[in-house]
């Protein structure tokens, strides 16, 4: 019998993971053995933070990207094939949102192996729960152009889609916060809000929408924080 994969949630930044990780969540994951992970060290950090005598030596770490293939996951899906049940791991939230895990699950279904979505923190669902934005017609947009016309093409498409009730999510790079937000300060209308998620579910999480207009009077302070965007004109 083969065995299956689950999607595994881990913690967003360095929050508590007894505050953000169900139990059964934290059980199923350290009886795993091979995970498809975003990122091999902190795969292994995390494993070890919910189980302190996890074997991470003798655990095996497939590591994945945007461009992998899946001839590069033969080895994982053998071990599934013999029976054994597999986890996939992003570097932050939840597997297959904004991450490549996407690959190993559209893998798994073309060889009829079946995926168990586990239950974790998604930055980009909490973040619209709290925005008080259409939580019913909605977009996420991944990240946008890092080049800054581009850039400012993009904010100005998602504004006129937003318009027609369609929530639009996005996320940046910590690093690029602020260009972003000049950016979307700079091109979209006065009366379009924005809502500025940072540092979700840990102990400086601010989730906050306002209009335009109010936050170029009190701009935030988002530099080298994780923060997901949202829009709607």
């Amino acid at each position: 019998m083969k065995g299956k994969i689950f999607m595994v949630p881990v913690t967003l930044g360095n929050a508590d993971h007894m505050v953000t990780i169900p139990p059964v969540t934290r059980e199923i994951t350290a009886s795993l053995r091979i995970f498809a992970v975003e990122d091999v060290r902190s795969a292994r950090r995390y494993l070890r933070s919910i189980d302190r005598e996890f074997p991470v030596d003798d655990a095996l770490f497939i590591p994945i990207g945007k461009h992998s293939e899946p001839g590069g996951l033969n080895e994982f899906f053998a071990r599934v094939s013999e029976g054994m049940d597999a986890g996939v791991m992003s570097e932050a939230g939840m597997p297959g949102l904004a991450d490549p895990g996407n690959i190993v699950v559209a893998e798994a279904h073309r060889r009829s192996v079946k995926v168990i979505p586990l239950t974790g923190p998604s930055s980009i669902i909490l973040a619209l729960v709290a925005s008080g934005m259409n939580g019913q017609s909605f977009s996420f947009n991944g990240y946008l152009p890092v080049d800054p016309q581009e850039r400012k093409k993009a904010i100005a498409d998602l504004e006129r889609r937003s318009a027609a009730g369609h929530t639009q999510i996005f996320m940046e790079t910590p690093y690029r916060n602020e260009k972003i937000l000049d950016d979307i300060l700079k091109v979209c209308n006065c009366s379009t809000r924005l809502c500025i998620a940072a540092d979700i579910t840990l102990s400086t999480e601010s989730i906050v929408t306002r209009t335009v207009a109010e936050w170029l009077k009190e701009r935030p302070a988002i530099d080298k924080r994780p923060v997901v965007f949202l829009l709607m004109a």
